[in-house]
Order: structure tokens, then sequence, then C-alpha cells
């Protein structure tokens, strides 16, 4: 698989014209590409820049090129619960059908072959956003952080601040010390 033209500056499309339309065109592609902007949420996510190693398998079926295959990406967040930050290394399964120009299907949002390339980056944007976790911790059995005064509870665990005292009754306090 190669790359030519405009789509040459993305490492995530590819030229799928070798496949042709004959019913078990087989192809491999091992590759590694840039991740670019906007793979993940505001907690976790693949940094901008860094590599996506692709492991795929194109196979021409009739309905268009069916990808399947594993992008092994680095995701870098912040935990939930005390802030520090988290670098996670995860295998993202990938399966997309791109179908031919021609085909059509009452899926309007299904993938389509374009000028015979097919683009993986929405498929792998999407893939990595469901597969990230709904809250990231730094390990499961994170405490968090101090809701009074910020401490770290994982490095203090025995923190404390003592017998909260209501503020209304706060002036009567020192009348017990007398």
């Amino acid at each position: 698989m190669s790359q030519r033209g405009l789509h040459a500056r993305s490492d995530l499309v590819f030229e799928v014209h070798d496949l042709g339309r004959r019913v078990a065109g087989l192809s491999t592609v091992r590759r590694t590409a840039i991740a670019g902007e906007g793979i993940g949420n505001e907690m976790i996510g693949v940094p901008v820049g860094s590599p996506i190693d692709l492991d795929l398998r194109f196979e021409s079926v009739v309905e268009g090129v069916l990808v399947t295959g594993a992008a092994d990406v680095s995701l870098h967040g912040v935990c939930a619960r005390c802030l520090k930050e988290i670098e996670l290394v995860e295998q993202i399964d990938l399966m997309e059908l791109f179908l031919y120009p021609d085909k059509e299907l009452d899926d309007e949002e299904a993938s389509r072959i374009e000028d015979e390339t097919v683009d993986l980056e929405p498929v792998l944007r999407d893939a990595v956003v469901l597969d990230l976790p709904f809250t990231p911790l730094c390990r499961e059995d994170c405490a968090g952080l101090c809701p009074t005064c910020g401490t770290d509870l994982n490095d203090d665990p025995d923190h404390g601040h003592g017998d909260a005292v209501d503020p209304r009754w706060a002036g009567l306090s020192g009348l017990m010390d007398d």
C-alpha cells in the first residue's frame, strides 16, 4: 500500500487501488503513523505527534474494502482522583468497511473509498475515544485528594484534620478551655 498525491501528507490515508475490485484481494500493512489532534478527551488522549504503530489487513469484499487490525497508541492524561499524570500504552482494535463509491447502503454515515484511498483517521479517533476509560485513574485504589486541603491521600493515607467544629459554635469552643 503506497501513498501518493494530496493524501501522502497523512500517515492514516491508505491507497487501495492495488486491491482492485476482485473479491478476496488481500494486503497487509505495518506502519508507524504520527498522531494528529483531537484523539481523546480533556482528561486523557493520544498526544499530538506521538507514534501510532499500525498492524492492518486490507481485504477486498463485494461492497468495498474491509480494514481490520490493531493500533498501539500511547495515552497521556490526568488521574481523575489525584490529578497525577498518567501514561499508558493501549492496543486498539480496528474494523471498518469502506464502501465503493457506487455501492449504496441505508447508513448515510458509512465510510467510503474516495479517490481509491481510505482514511483511517476518523476510524482510529472513534475507536480510541470509545476505548478510553470514563474515569482515568493512576491506579485502581487511588485515594485521591483531601477535599479540605488538597493533600494527596496516596502519599499520606493517615492524613486528617481532627474533628470539624461547626462554625456556628466556634465562639463557644474557647469557653471550654477556661
